[in-house]
């Protein structure tokens, strides 16, 4: 029998926060505590709580890159905060990278890899 063909991959799962520094104008709603969490492609808010659609367009570029495993001195390893797209508003986005998933391509794509 042939050795299974390993078709795995890992992606980080994100957490989305908003920091809301006290005395500042927030016009984007975002409260403190304000997130969401990326497992994979999904997209998971807490129950009862709201995220600014501008909010999200701004970070959604970037989620993933963050997901993928960077080298050390990549500036996408280190940088981990985004201004909210309102210049008038103080609030901005920390992405944190969680704990690592394994993904199968098969399971992610109808696109074969070349064996």
């Amino acid at each position: 029998m042939a050795d299974s063909f390993d078709d795995f991959f890992d992606l980080y799962d994100l957490r989305v926060e908003a920091i809301v520094p006290d005395g500042v104008p927030i016009f984007c709603g975002a409260k403190p505590g304000d997130h969401f969490e990326l497992r994979g492609e999904m997209l998971h808010l807490p129950p009862d709580q709201g995220f600014s659609i501008y909010s999200l367009a701004s970070v959604l570029p970037l989620l993933a890159a963050k997901q993928r495993p960077t080298h050390k001195n990549d500036w996408m390893t280190t940088d981990a905060e985004i201004a909210c797209p309102d210049p008038n508003c103080g609030s901005r986005l920390r992405i944190t990278r969680l704990g690592l998933r394994r993904f199968s391509h098969a399971q992610t794509t109808a696109v074969p890899l070349d064996e």
